[in-house]
């Protein structure tokens, strides 16, 4: 008798090795044999293809007084002109929509009971989770084929530009930003027993975000703390063409730390008190992993432009500054020239240089307080116990001021050809018009009419299946 209870006992342990397609196919089965999927994307029709046109008209009515002067081309980038603003829009869908379709993978089998059967196969918790973050993912990656490959499309018949590197960093802060949201969902799907429940948990999430980047914005001290609990200000780095490591990990853990919540609540039958033991060493383990991620600063430029980074020749000679590099900043964070020196040199010498430190001087003037500094306005710059200020925001003046006080010789500039710019004016969009706001939602509706008669087939073959067994 133990001899066999050992064996049945074994037998009920998760194998590994059981495959995992046919889990894979369950969920998107799940996914896209639902509403909420179909409705996204006939949503995102309109959002996106409203969010494209008006960045096309934009874009060409610039494009129409720049077209002749090279100076002014030089200005006109797809990826701040087409690619942000039309990704906006899909952003907004994923924020409000995409809770409802991540949701529902794990929801339905809450409220029916199905969880209980779905525990019982040979997978393990975590393998479940992973598996249903996956279905979710390609979901996200569905939509955006639909909705932003049909904009992406659009802009290259017109004869627009696409560079390469720019529209994959951006597509894969969105992908991370979605997966993070669908991550939220799965938690808030197994702490609830309620779809509709965990669809407030998951918007308290998101909307929340908005709200709290809002009142915190350009905020220091805790509140700048705060802000960075935010998932809006996530996307912003990708948005400026900057491929960041540290903020790609930390989203990686995040999103791998939400999943591990899912997977300590999703089991029946454990002690409450064990899985806020096991919750609470996960959040220990995440915010480790999140200081970790906030450590490494290595980032990538990816912009066709580069401008995010300094002339080549400048950014070999930071690279030699292995001295530490104080600066210290008496500019309010809300004074438009604090914002100029944080673009122009802050941002950038803090990628280009191994070890530099940007602080805010106490007691500056502000509308807030109506204190006031007499060094407000000026920027002091500290390196190898030498020291000099100035008032400029510009690198051409402190760029030289740094290379005086770390004792080297400016370096010489390379010449390298201008960003030409890429200047584009689109006169015939009744076509495009046309297609979001009719061709492609009629396309979404026949898909979705034809899933739904292939389910109703596939149920009507299981009544018979069961009839004859009978």
């Amino acid at each position: 008798m133990p001899a066999l209870r050992r064996c049945f006992l074994r037998s009920l342990k998760p194998q590994t090795r059981a495959p995992l397609l046919p889990l894979l196919v369950k969920e998107l089965w799940e996914i896209f044999g639902g509403r909420a999927a179909w409705a996204m994307l006939l949503l995102l029709c309109p959002l996106v293809g409203f969010s494209f046109m008006e960045a096309l008209r934009i874009y060409s009515e610039a494009s129409s007084v720049a077209i002749g002067s090279p100076v002014m081309a030089n200005s006109l980038s797809p990826l701040d002109g087409i690619l942000v603003p039309t990704f906006g829009g899909f952003y907004v869908a994923v924020t409000l929509l995409f809770p409802f379709v991540a949701i529902r993978v794990l929801g339905g089998e809450k409220e029916s009971g199905a969880v209980r059967l779905l525990l019982q196969l040979p997978y393990r918790v975590s393998t479940v989770i992973g598996i249903k973050l996956v279905a979710v993912g390609l979901a996200w990656f569905v939509a955006a084929g639909v909705a932003c490959g049909s904009a992406l499309l659009a802009w290259l018949f017109f004869g627009g530009h696409l560079a390469g590197p720019e529209l994959l960093n951006l597509l894969l802060g969105h992908g991370l930003y979605a997966l993070l949201v669908g991550s939220i969902a799965l938690f808030a799907a197994s702490l609830s027993d309620s779809s509709a429940t965990a669809a407030i948990i998951t918007l308290a999430f998101t909307i929340g975000s908005w709200v709290l980047d809002f009142t915190t914005a350009g905020s220091s001290g805790f509140m700048g703390l705060v802000a960075h609990l935010s998932l809006t200000p996530t996307l912003r780095t990708f948005e400026g063409g900057l491929l960041s490591f540290g903020l790609v990990a930390g989203m990686i853990a995040a999103i791998t730390g939400f999943c591990g919540l899912a997977a300590v609540w999703l089991p029946t039958g454990v002690p409450a008190r064990k899985k806020m033991w096991r919750s609470a060493v996960c959040v220990a383990a995440l915010g480790l992993t999140l200081g970790a991620s906030g450590a490494l600063r290595t980032t990538f430029d990816v912009t066709e432009d580069q401008r995010n980074s300094f002339a080549t020749a400048d950014q070999w000679a930071l690279a030699k500054l292995t001295g530490p590099l104080l600066i210290t900043v008496h500019l309010a964070i809300e004074d438009p020239r604090y914002v100029d020196l944080r673009r122009n040199v802050l941002a950038k010498l803090e990628r280009a240089a191994p070890n530099v430190t940007v602080e805010i001087a106490d007691g500056l003037f502000s509308p807030r307080t109506g204190t006031s500094d007499e060094r407000y306005g000026e920027v002091t710059y500290v390196y190898n116990r030498r020291t000099d200020a100035s008032r400029s925001t510009s690198p051409r003046e402190i760029l030289p001021l740094i290379y005086s006080l770390a004792g080297l010789a400016p370096p010489t500039q390379l010449s390298t050809p201008d960003y030409p710019g890429y200047p584009l004016v689109v006169t015939q969009t009744g076509p495009v018009w046309a297609w979001f706001f009719g061709g492609l939602p009629l396309l979404i509706a026949l898909c979705w009419r034809w899933s739904r008669r292939t389910l109703d087939v596939r149920k009507m073959f299981k009544l018979e299946d069961t009839h004859a067994h009978a």
